[in-house]
């Protein structure tokens, strides 16, 4: 871990400049509004170790895939999240020399993401080669209310000298993705236009030809008044800038504010993007950076509202969970159905895709409860548009008759993960497609959503496992063969049980789902018969044949299920006999002796169990949470919250806590090495999960909610807020009490600690703790 973050409540905070973890920083500090986004690089030049990152959502490029030996079925590329122009670019010379804090001695460095507000904060002393020194002070946001806009404030101020300033803003396309297979550019020119104070890049994918226009306008001001500098305009390949030299005094504050616009042509014509990249501009210097600012604040206060997880008592924890919720809403706002949720959102461009199948098992949830159920339901509809694309990966694999295998990581429907353990598979990922869709309907009551659209990808997914397995004779069972779970540690393994249970379990609810269909909607059941071409004897027939028959492998004298055949021949070592030094095991150790390994990568048996819990008494959860999390390294940001949750519904409260603290501050303090390649956004969910689910015991059975709380030992209280049919919640947990605010015009009947309790319309509760 790497804990050289100031710990506050409302802010992360760097104090001091620590080159060596710079990139890290970079991740962690990120801007985003669900339109755009970037990493927290520097205005000015720096030559030091960075990681250049602006993106702009929906747009990637299709990188041909790089094997050395090419598969059967394999995508034909991995979509990359494209780094996309530079527009916070402000370079200054002071008396010609360049400002860069790789070459300068810096003092009084502070750096703070303000997630209040929602705005970056970075301030320092720059002492130049020559003496020199000066004062630099830059503010900067992407706007959430114009989500099209960024803005800064950059301020220089001499100390020890006056002399002659040359800024020089400027908006740079000609970049390249560090990840990038053929080391090549993915962007062409389109136009540039260059003007004193403003300027405009157009740019073009390759391949993908989506058209981006980014475009900067400034304004310099000198002791609060506006300043009409002499600028020169710069044009070069995908680049435009304007150049100006500006007198300073010892002691005096210049100020260059600098409005930017990124448009797409997902968004706009591409035709009229330049037009519309200026209309924006133009607005947002109308406004300027001060309302820009008040209003970036008071929607964001809106955001937390609705959103904010309060903890008393514990001001680590109570960062962590505030900085998970920050960077999820900054990532996606469910306005745009044709977006989805990446696994580093706006902080990096590493694992490429923007939909992951964390979106449906660890994301849906915290949208469920902290938005309006329509941008649970894109998340839904983002996956239907895509069905036949499903379908069409299900038939390069071999399947037929309308089966549908969800890819791993797609930008658009089709697969494009180029790792064949992964691609061929991790099919577990179709059966959470289907559990969101039970997930979204059991929370919301919205059972029309079945036959409007979840049948289709019920069937089509329901085809896909009807398929996948086959019989055995050997066990007269349906077996589940050649198979990645979510232990990733363990590839191409047999009857894996997390996915055989999944499998099963969605040709369940597919056949329920059915059936409800047909007596609520009669004439809709029919016309999805006649569309799905669905043989309803014969193949429905099929699915209950294979949930009455499928193979599980369980071990009786230990009450576990087991992970996959043959687990037990391992060698049963457990993660507290590791050396320190052999971690993370997937940067120290061959992967052929990670698959040898017992360890495992995350949760897999346990997800299968959280998911399914009702199935299943304490005991046997005891018994298999006891036997896989001592082997269980948690060296994917899935892992822990799962722990955590489960760990809470046993009574384990050290567990809980200990698992919830991981996910909370897994990219604040580093703990898997890897944070310098972005955060892991869609994990970030779990943290959420873990507070709600995990301590405060939430659950949704029976068109009702149930709570069963419980409080660390180090908090004298927490509180959450969940949107749910219609209500708004808010659940306060201290250790005497359970308080539950109603803030909606109808009564609620909810269960606490097991025991129905009714909160009239505009009223709260008061129940005292069963711990207290």
């Amino acid at each position: 871990m790497k804990q050289y973050l100031t710990v506050d409540e409302w802010s992360i905070i760097e104090e001091g400049f620590h080159a060596e973890y710079n990139q890290i920083t970079e991740s962690v500090f990120s801007l985003g509004n669900g339109r755009m986004g970037q990493r927290a690089n520097f205005e000015e030049t720096f030559t030091g170790e960075t990681l250049q990152g602006n993106y702009v959502a929906g747009v990637y490029y299709p990188d041909k895939t790089r094997v050395g030996w090419w598969k059967n079925g394999y995508p034909e590329y991995f979509a990359k999240v494209l780094n996309a122009a530079n527009w916070i670019g402000i370079d200054v010379q002071l008396d010609g020399e360049t400002l860069d804090l790789h070459l300068c001695q810096v003092t009084d460095f502070r750096r703070e993401l303000n997630m209040r507000e929602g705005w970056l904060d970075r301030r320092f002393t720059a002492t130049l080669p020559s003496g020199k020194q000066m004062r630099v002070e830059s503010r900067r946001f992407t706007s959430i209310v114009d989500y099209e806009v960024g803005a800064i404030r950059y301020s220089l101020t001499p100390l020890n000298f006056s002399g002659t300033l040359t800024f020089t803003p400027f908006v740079d396309a000609d970049i390249k993705n560090a990840d990038s297979n053929y080391d090549e550019k993915f962007w062409n020119e389109i136009l540039q236009e260059a003007q004193p104070t403003e300027g405009y890049v157009v740019a073009e994918t390759k391949k993908t030809f989506f058209h981006v226009c980014t475009g900067q306008r400034f304004v310099v001001t000198q002791n609060g008044q506006e300043v009409n500098v002499q600028a020169t305009p710069v044009e070069r390949t995908k680049y435009i800038a304007s150049t100006f030299d500006i007198a300073v005094q010892e002691g005096q504050e210049t100020v260059l504010y600098k409005y930017a616009a990124n448009l797409s042509s997902e968004n706009h014509p591409k035709e009229n993007l330049l037009a519309n990249t200026k209309k924006v501009i133009n607005a947002a210097t109308a406004k300027g950076f001060e309302q820009l600012l008040q209003e970036q604040a008071a929607a964001w206060a809106a955001k937390w509202e609705e959103s904010d997880i309060v903890i008393e008592g514990d001001a680590t924890a109570q960062q962590g969970i505030r900085f998970n919720i920050f960077q999820l809403n900054q990532t996606y706002t469910g306005e745009d159905e044709r977006l989805n949720i990446g696994p580093k959102g706006f902080t990096g461009e590493k694992y490429g895709g923007t939909t992951y199948w964390d979106t449906e098992a660890y994301c849906l949830p915290f949208y469920l409860a902290t938005a309006d159920p329509q941008i649970a339901r894109n998340l839904l509809i983002y996956r239907y548009k895509h069905l036949q694309k499903a379908i069409e990966n299900a038939e390069k694999l071999g399947f037929t008759g309308g089966a549908a295998l969800y890819p791993m990581v797609t930008m658009n429907g089709e697969e494009c993960h180029n790792e064949w353990e992964i691609t061929f598979e991790e099919i577990h990922r179709n059966g959470a497609i289907a559990h969101a869709i039970h997930d979204y309907i059991r929370y919301t009551g919205d059972d029309s959503y079945l036959g409007e659209y979840g049948i289709e990808v019920l069937v089509g997914i329901s085809r896909f496992w009807a398929q996948r397995v086959n019989w055995s004779q050997a066990k007269n069972k349906y077996v589940m063969l050649g198979v990645t779970g979510p232990n990733e540690y363990e590839n191409n393994v047999n009857n894996n049980w997390y996915t055989s249970t999944i499998a099963t379990w969605t040709l369940e609810y597919t056949l329920k789902a059915l059936q409800h269909v047909q007596q609520t909607n009669p004439g809709r059941y029919q016309e999805l018969v006649s569309k799905l071409n669905l043989n309803e004897e014969k193949e429905m027939g099929q699915w209950q044949h294979v949930i009455d028959n499928m193979f599980y492998a369980e071990d009786h004298e230990l009450g576990i299920f087991l992970q996959q055949d043959g687990f037990l021949d391992k060698e049963q070592t457990l993660v507290k006999d590791l050396p320190a030094e052999d971690r993370p095991l997937n940067q120290k150790w061959s992967w052929d002796r990670i698959l040898r390994s017992v360890f495992i990568k995350q949760a897999d048996v346990l997800q299968g169990i959280y998911l399914f819990e009702d199935r299943y008494d304490l005991d046997t959860i005891r018994r298999n949470y006891d036997f896989y999390e001592p082997r269980t390294v948690h060296e994917s940001s899935l892992s822990p919250c799962v722990h955590s949750i489960l760990a809470a519904k046993l009574g384990d409260e050290e567990r809980a806590y200990e698992f919830y603290l991981r996910t909370a501050r897994l990219d604040l303090d580093d703990y898997n090495n890897d944070t310098e390649d972005g955060c892991h956004i869609t994990s970030m969910a779990g943290t959420w999960m873990s507070v709600v689910q995990g301590f405060g015991g939430m659950r949704v059975r029976n068109n009702q909610l149930f709570f069963n709380p419980f409080i660390p030992a180090g908090w004298s209280s927490y509180s959450f807020k969940i949107r749910f049919r219609g209500h708004l919640l808010t659940i306060k947990v201290t250790r005497e009490q359970v308080q539950i605010e109603n803030h909606a015009d109808k009564a609620i009947t909810l269960n606490v600690f097991d025991q129905p309790q009714t909160i009239e319309a505009n009223a709260k509760a008061a129940l005292a703790h069963q711990n207290a």
